[in-house]
């Protein structure tokens, strides 16, 4: 039996479940294919940090966007993802530190924002009593804030299939071939066929696209992450460092969660990823120099999910340069926050064919270096 539907989205994660929520609103019949479940992989086990701070430049308008989707997160996904708003903060641990903070702030503001505003010592004390003495400022953002990544992802799934989508888990895609402008897609249980192909398959992504005749030079690791017993409570906003690997959250039972990047090894044939302890460590001294409550903190667990990163570290956002078809993967360990307006703008090219956003920097064809591609690009 072929299962047809308007639009086929491969990969169960936030942004798969994001462009099928927003998709099914259009009134668009959605079918969403997962090779093992939803929030598997990386948009379930992620830091779940909502942020606009440190963005790269051409991610920053849809980020903005995106904030404007968490602060009612509620409306569209009926539920509140522990979605809490707060300031999220990155120290200077010396003045070279505050200094490329302060051109940071003037890079983001000549392009038109002005979320980000730099902080002298005497404001990063007050805001973060518990930092070491040593800090001498920082840069921060009043009102971004953290989420549940698990929770947020599973609040997608469930408002699709409310919205009457088809999500099949434990499915995995074999071939994809496009004839008479209708794809066909041969999987692990019945082949689909559809008009719309989206691949938001994560660590997975390339593998799609190479399907598509579009090879792009995805590599996959494993972003990890540690949480402690539960502590005293010291810390309000969420924590960074501009010259080192950090991002720290305490959590409302007492508990912090310390991450920021660094990364293990994935093998994603095995669906397996592997924790380097070093880095774990090193990410830990890090924490207890900049916040000396840290220091003798208890570990109780570790973890690391399976992320796709590309090489500029910017994610493949827009349509193939096949007819019909859409990418949504490669965020390299920062996607979680742009889930939301992601999968509005998937459904406004769906649809529409256009979008309000600038996502020409995210397009798939970057990565191109064959002669005619160089061609165009000087054209």
């Amino acid at each position: 039996m072929v299962r047809t539907a308007d639009a086929v989205v491969i990969g169960g994660g936030i942004h798969g479940c994001s462009c099928a929520v927003h998709l099914a609103r259009r009134g668009i019949s959605v079918v969403v294919v997962e090779k093992d479940y939803v929030a598997r992989h990386a948009s379930g086990v992620n830091a779940g940090g909502v942020r606009r701070l440190g963005r790269a430049l051409p991610e920053i308008p849809l980020s903005v966007a995106a904030m404007g989707l968490w602060h009612n997160i509620g409306e569209l996904v009926d539920d509140d993802c522990e979605f809490v708003p707060s300031a999220q903060v990155r120290v200077a641990e010396n003045e070279d530190e505050a200094r490329a903070l302060e051109e940071r702030v003037r890079l983001v503001r000549d392009a038109g924002f002005d979320h980000e505003v730099v902080i002298g010592p005497e404001e990063l004390r007050e805001l973060l009593p518990a930092v070491s003495p040593h800090c001498v400022g920082g840069m921060v953002v009043s009102d971004d804030g953290h989420a549940n990544p698990y929770r947020t992802t599973m609040a997608f799934k469930r408002k699709a299939e409310l919205l009457g989508v088809r999500i099949l888990e434990q499915v995995c895609v074999l071939g994809i071939d496009r004839r008479q402008g209708t794809w066909r897609i041969e999987t692990s249980a019945d082949p689909l066929q559809t008009p719309v192909l989206i691949n938001c398959a994560g660590a997975w992504g390339d593998h799609i696209a190479a399907m598509l005749g579009e090879p792009v030079p995805l590599r996959a690791y494993a972003p990890m992450l540690m949480i402690t017993a539960r502590m005293p409570f010291f810390v309000k906003p969420v924590v960074g460092a501009q010259g080192r690997t950090l991002s720290l959250k305490q959590f409302a039972n007492g508990t912090v969660l310390i991450g920021g990047g660094v990364r293990g090894n994935a093998v994603r044939n095995t669906n397996t990823a592997s924790l380097e302890l070093g880095g774990l460590a090193g990410n830990a001294r890090t924490a207890a120099q900049i916040l000396p409550t840290m220091r003798g903190a208890r570990i109780v667990r570790c973890w690391g999910g399976i992320e796709g990163y590309m090489p500029d570290g910017i994610p493949v956002i827009g349509p193939s340069q096949q007819e019909g078809a859409f990418h949504a993967f490669g965020f390299s360990a920062h996607g979680f926050q742009l889930g939301p307006i992601v999968g509005s703008i998937i459904a406004d090219l769906v649809t529409t064919g256009v979008t309000e956003y600038p996502i020409g920097p995210f397009r798939i064809d970057r990565f191109d270096s064959s002669p005619q591609r160089q061609s165009n690009a000087l054209t």
